[in-house]
């Protein structure tokens, strides 16, 4: 019999040297059914995915129009992995930004070779879009922060806002860097614990991602797309689409209005299901932890299948 679980993909951060073989993936990547789709994401990105994952360099796969589709090729090998080797029905999902391509194509939604298709373009549009920055405010409340936002992002023509809002200890900003600078000071002098500045040029799920947005709907759009056959919880509404063209909607809004990740672990809760993060890394544990969830669990645990065996 079949157990139920909430099923969440991870997001750009995650990606690391060596995620095939330390994900326990390497098997499957290099296994006749799936070899065609890894043979895919090369031929998208010019470069050979096995020898770059496990060998580097890794300031490429930190390259965001090289990451997006590197990371959703390991999540949908890590998941179908996942639904081949124990009998489990992935009722509700979730992606923490990049992620909700992999949950859509876990959910037949998007054909995977599609979903990276659309990653490398959307990674390549952000690129090109106007230089920002992002930072990590630790232990601010996030109406403090939306204020220290706004107030700066109203002169100067400057802007700056909330573009992860992780967990109630950790929200992330984003913006022009000039603007990433006042607000990282000000957070500080209103209590915040740290503000650590991320290490990318881009500002994802600011508003410098419009023009980008406007652009990659029309790649978008000329793609086939389904309704999901399982539930997902987006980004931008923390629910489920209803209709082809909310879905659109909410992918192409997704670049420049921000993860609502606090919202999305409520609902998990609520669900009362196993949560098994589905790819690279375990970041979206540690966030689960942060949100006070307790039943999680990560694919790219070497012990993994033994514990969720155990606990199905």
């Amino acid at each position: 019999m079949s157990f139920s679980a909430f099923l969440a993909f991870p997001g750009q951060g995650s990606q690391h040297l060596s995620m095939l073989s330390k994900g326990g993936i390497e098997d499957i990547a290099h296994s006749s059914s799936y070899s065609h789709i890894v043979e895919c994401c090369s031929d998208l990105i010019s470069i050979d995915v096995y020898k770059l994952i496990e060998e580097g360099p890794e300031d490429l796969i930190n390259q965001t129009s090289i990451t997006q589709p590197l990371l959703v090729l390991c999540s949908y090998l890590h998941y179908e992995k996942l639904i081949n080797s124990i009998d489990i029905n992935p009722k509700y999902l979730a992606g923490h930004s990049l992620g909700e391509y992999s949950a859509l194509v876990a959910a037949d939604s998007i054909h995977v070779t599609d979903a990276l298709m659309l990653v490398r373009k959307r990674g390549e549009l952000m690129e090109n879009a106007p230089s920002g920055s992002m930072s990590a405010i630790i232990g601010l409340d996030q109406e403090i922060i939306v204020k220290i936002c706004s107030n700066i992002s109203g002169k100067d023509n400057l802007h700056v806002q909330c573009a992860n809002l992780n967990s109630q200890n950790q929200t992330v900003i984003s913006g022009d860097i000039v603007a990433i600078d006042q607000a990282q000071k000000l957070c500080i002098e209103h209590g915040a614990k740290r503000a650590i500045k991320l290490n990318v040029s881009i500002a994802s799920h600011s508003e410098l991602m419009i023009d980008a947005a406007k652009d990659f709907e029309k790649i978008l759009k000329a793609v086939d797309i389904k309704m999901p056959a399982k539930e997902i919880f987006h980004n931008v509404s923390v629910g489920c689409a209803h209709s082809i063209e909310e879905l659109y909607e909410l992918l192409v809004s997704q670049l420049y209005k921000p993860v609502r990740w606090v919202e999305i672990c409520d609902q998990a809760k609520l669900l009362n299901l196993p949560i098994i993060e589905c790819g690279p890394g375990k970041v979206l544990s540690g966030l689960f932890k942060n949100n006070g969830l307790e039943n999680y669990f990560y694919t790219s645990d070497e012990e993994f299948y033994e514990k969720i065996i155990t606990n199905g």
